[in-house]
């Protein structure tokens, strides 16, 4: 028999148990329902089967109450009062109280243990997409990646970009032949963007130490799979950062990991909370990536699941790579609703028991229609099912108690120190000072030149006939010479005043900026 998953089942009016094969598991799925249906729960409680079954677990916490899963439950908490006697309508014998093994993340590094990559590894398509660049201003970008991958720049935190879009700025003349037209109106846009992603935290993301990938398939000593939770309240509130960040790390995953074929559990299971953020807007370059890595990444042991109020939020395309499927009710208020609603009932194999369009409709908090992969990964007949009570604590944690989780995580202390090496904006830094210094000297010696000449034309110690045979020369001599002389006077005449001087530093600041 092959191993599965519970998900739920029923009394009288309801099918058997419903199971998830762990063997299709990486077949990715859905997980869809209006608001207060008990998509929470259902996402709580796949994440503790994962994790049971040893499969590491990524998820973000999008309201902050699936921090319980460090928590055991209890019979005293309110809202577990009647999950023992849902376990005992369903079926469900194995039912008990436990916690899970967890690990806290945050972006801001507040309520878990700092996460962040470098401009690097990010990229310049990530990038483009998460400052919100048009086509010519990615293409700059794009130059700058580039510009710094030839000449063995790191770039690894948002200093290291401005620096070098402001090494392009100063280049762009000899740069736009060849790489094409470095606007400088582009490299203004850009910058104006990155100060707002500063001012939204975002800079918090970029630097080292970067995550280490390998730290996100972590077991507990009893083998159970860790549960990564991303602390993502905050994180919410600048939405396409979210959105862009948790793609990276999916494409992290695709592009790192090597192929398995179909193992008999997954590797990683990764939960793509408010999937409808990753969708919204998105330029068809950045779909075909989301679409590609959805398709192929199963190959890697990863299965990726997608929690959305509506299954209208993810395209088609995406959405019939999703094999296994939790469908809460859906409110149909408007015409639109009626037609989203319609289109998710046709999504499902047909039951003869009941309409599949109804039962959406109709099925109660912490009740959905589900559709399992079946053997040879042949969709399950849709069912309605009460879906499994959660064994760890429903709801949020107290800061004393994440404290504690955070403190005895094999990672404690890792990320925690901030490294800032030598990177783009240390060696461009370095480049700007050493020519600062050549100008001055330049600059000096172009002074003592006009204070020499200075000197010379108003010493005067001798005069055509009191000088030395030895320095008389002949009339034609005379005459070129008095030209010459008259040329030098005048120049340096010039070098005295400031203008001059101001000329002398253009030149020889032209010739360092050159160098």
């Amino acid at each position: 028999m092959d191993q599965g998953i519970f998900i739920g089942g029923g009394g009288p009016d309801y099918a058997g148990p419903q199971q998830l094969l762990l063997k299709y598991a990486n077949r990715h799925g859905l997980i869809a329902g209006a608001t207060g249906t008990g998509k929470t729960v259902t996402l709580q409680i796949l994440a503790e089967s994962f994790s049971a079954a040893g499969v590491p677990v990524f998820l973000s916490d999008v309201k902050g109450d699936l921090a319980g899963l460090s928590q055991s439950g209890s019979e005293t908490a309110k809202l577990h009062v009647p999950f023992t006697e849902r376990a005992v309508r369903i079926g469900f014998a194995d039912y008990a109280y436990r916690a899970f093994p967890v690990t806290f993340w945050d972006l801001y590094g507040e309520k878990g243990h700092p996460i962040r990559t470098t401009v690097s590894e990010m990229g310049p398509l990530m990038l483009a997409r998460l400052l919100e660049l048009t086509e010519a201003q990615e293409g700059v970008l794009n130059i700058a990646f580039r510009v710094a991958d030839e000449e063995g720049m790191a770039l690894l935190d948002l200093k290291d970009l401005q620096a070098m879009l402001t090494s392009l700025g100063e280049a762009r003349d000899a740069l736009s032949l060849r790489y094409g037209n470095v606007a400088p109106a582009s490299i203004g846009a850009i910058q104006r963007r990155l100060l707002v992603l500063e001012g939204q935290g975002g800079d918090r993301l970029f630097g080292e130490p970067a995550l280490d990938l390998n730290d996100l398939f972590l077991t507990d000593p009893t083998g159970a799979g860790r549960i990564n939770i991303l602390a993502a309240d905050q994180l919410m509130q600048s939405p396409r950062l979210y959105a862009t960040f948790l793609l990276w790390l999916l494409s992290e995953l695709f592009e790192t990991l090597p192929e398995v074929g179909d193992p008999d559990k997954p590797k990683l299971v990764f939960f793509f909370d408010e999937a409808h953020l990753l969708f919204e807007d998105a330029p068809k370059a950045l779909v075909d990536k989301v679409e590609q890595v959805a398709r192929l990444i199963r190959s890697k042991g990863v299965g990726v699941y997608f929690v959305t109020q509506n299954p209208a939020d993810v395209p088609e395309d995406i959405l019939g790579q999703l094999g296994n499927r939790v469908q809460h009710a859906l409110r149909a208020f408007t015409g639109k609703d009626r037609q989203d609603l319609r289109q998710a009932a046709q999504n499902y194999r047909d039951n003869p028991r009941f309409d599949i369009e109804d039962a959406i409709r109709e099925v109660g908090t912490g009740e959905a229609v589900t559709s399992m992969l079946e053997r040879k990964g042949a969709p399950g007949m849709a069912e309605r099912t009460l879906i499994r009570p959660p064994s760890s604590h429903l709801g949020a944690i107290s800061d004393s108690q994440r404290a504690s989780v955070i403190a005895a995580s094999p990672l404690a202390g890792k990320y925690d120190r901030l490294i800032d090496r030598e990177s783009a904006f240390e060696i461009l830094q370095a480049r700007a000072a050493a020519a600062a210094r050549d100008a001055e000297a330049a600059e000096e010696a172009a002074s003592r030149a006009t204070e020499e000449a200075r000197e010379f034309t108003s010493a005067r110690r001798y005069s055509a006939d009191d000088a030395p045979k030895s320095r008389r020369r002949t009339t034609s001599s005379t005459r070129s010479d008095s030209v010459g002389a008259a040329f030098a006077k005048s120049f340096a005449r010039q070098l005295g005043t400031k203008s001059g001087q101001a000329v002398v530093r253009g030149i020889l600041g032209g010739l360092f900026r050159g160098r």
